[in-house]
């Protein structure tokens, strides 16, 4: 007895203290990002090139995740540059496709062509990134985040579980006490940074805290800067069609 109630008391610590599962983390910030029902929003983005602005880009985002897999199939409709304007970009699954009402071209692109910036095709598309990766916690540190205010965060290695997701690693900070992401840095295949992207600005939409604004960084110049902007978070319904390949050319918005 006497070797045993001490044995006991250290396992009764380690449970106490356990780490948190990382997949489980990486699904709670899913789910701060990502309302859980069919919704729309208008995603902004713009280009800073030594502090200066460059070019904007306005996207009506309508999406809504698969039963079972979690997944979202998104369809995003280019508001601006009038240039743009009524073109269609679709994800379904891990595929994307552009569509050009000017041509009724419909072509399969990348996830990680670039649309504007910094910000890749797969960065302005809903992702469920615990269906996408799997992840590895690798610690707690002391952070600063956006606002250059220090957080105390779960530090995550997300590792791509196919080869056609936007990015072939992350690592992933979210605030230790509520799982809100904070900062992530993307990386290639290669092993070099691509960028650094900060979640900032959280308010409330459709009943949680969420991030309004992500600055992503360029992973070589960091004076090439481009700031995502979230808003007009809607309840919506996504009709079926709206993501089917086929349907783009006839697309109305309502």
């Amino acid at each position: 007895m006497r070797t045993f109630l001490p044995a006991l008391v250290m396992v009764l610590a380690s449970a106490v203290h356990a780490a948190p599962e990382a997949q489980a983390l990486l699904a709670a910030s899913d789910a701060i990002r990502n309302p859980e029902k069919p919704f729309g929003l208008t995603t902004t983005l713009i280009e800073y090139r030594n502090g200066k602005q460059q070019e904007t880009t306005s996207l009506a985002v309508y999406s809504r995740s698969e039963r079972g897999s979690g997944q979202f199939r998104s369809l995003l409709r280019f508001l601006a540059p009038a240039r743009d304007t009524g073109k269609l970009m679709l994800k379904s699954g891990n595929d994307l496709w552009f569509h050009d009402p000017a041509n009724q071209a419909t072509i399969r692109i990348s996830p990680q062509q670039r649309l504007l910036g910094q910000a890749a095709n797969g960065d302005v598309v809903t992702v469920n990134l615990a269906g996408d990766y799997s992840a590895r916690l690798a610690g707690e540190e002391d952070i600063t985040d956006g606002d250059r205010q220090p957080r105390r965060a779960w530090r995550l290695e997300l590792a791509a579980r196919a080869p056609d997701v936007t990015y072939h690693r992350i690592e992933y900070w979210l605030d230790r006490s509520n799982n809100r992401p904070i900062k992530a840095r993307f990386y290639a295949q290669s092993g070099s940074l691509l960028k650094t992207a900060y979640y900032r600005r959280y308010q409330s939409q459709l009943g949680v805290e969420r991030p309004t604004e992500t600055v992503i960084i360029d992973g070589l110049d960091p004076n090439w800067v481009t700031v995502m902007r979230f808003a007009d978070y809607a309840w919506r319904d996504v009709p079926e069609s709206w993501l089917q390949r086929d349907y783009l050319p006839r697309f109305k918005p309502e």
